[in-house]
């Protein structure tokens, strides 16, 4: 088996991540919890995309910083291309109900791939630098890390109205809300979004060192390069 094929479920998986994150990000959650409009905190992206830092520790893991770096590239390369060809091919056989325009899909598609970029191999260094330490700190400290800044850089690339330039705004996003949908503070619905967002990657990193425990322990330490 050649290399490229022992990293092939790793790139797919990733690929697979942040192509489902891309489409349902833009579906906020229908539904209330007492005076909560869980529409005005979360969409159901936030459900999805904090596994692709599983898949990073993972690779980081099995095989060492310098092929967990280039399954970052190459599955970012891959999830972009699928974030702009995807969501056209679903809407027109009926899996999804409405059609994002070409330029909108061009700027959630880079607010991703900054926002994973940057993400992802923030995690990489970190997980890298505390791997040797108790099992579960390297995994929690680096997804913790990069959750921070994935959440920072797409929200604001992809709704604030400050990158404009970079395609059309989302009037729904930037409708004003109280904050977090029950705060006495009203502020634009993306920014409750991005803290729900957030809230939902950290819980979702707790319950993911369950799998990257159980596969983890399966694999000997590799020979790690920098």
């Amino acid at each position: 088996m050649n290399s490229f094929s022992r990293y092939l479920p790793f790139v797919a998986a990733m690929a697979l991540v942040v192509v489902a994150s891309n489409i349902l990000v833009q579906f906020p959650m229908q539904g209330q919890i007492g005076g909560l409009s869980l529409a005005d905190i979360l969409t159901w992206g936030a459900f999805t995309y904090p596994f692709s830092f599983l898949v990073t520790d993972l690779a980081n893991r099995r095989y060492g910083p310098t092929v967990a770096r280039r399954i970052v590239f190459v599955g970012f390369m891959t999830a972009v291309i699928c974030s702009i060809l995807v969501p056209p091919f679903l809407f027109r056989h009926g899996l999804i109900e409405f059609e994002t325009a070409a330029d909108r899909l061009v700027r959630i598609a880079a607010a991703s791939g900054a926002a994973f970029l940057t993400a992802q191999l923030l995690d990489v260094t970190v997980f890298n630098r505390l791997r040797r330490q108790s099992w579960w700190r390297a995994p929690i400290v680096g997804t913790l890390v990069g959750s921070v800044f994935d959440t920072l850089v797409f929200f604001t690339v992809a709704f604030s109205a400050a990158f404009a330039f970079a395609g059309p705004n989302d009037s729904f996003a930037l409708e004003t809300a109280p904050l977090l949908g029950v705060l006495p503070v009203e502020t634009m619905r993306w920014v409750s979004w991005a803290l729900g967002d957030l809230s939902v990657k950290l819980i979702i990193a707790v319950v993911a060192l369950i799998p990257y425990r159980l596969l983890a322990a399966r694999w000997s330490q590799p020979a790690l390069a920098t």
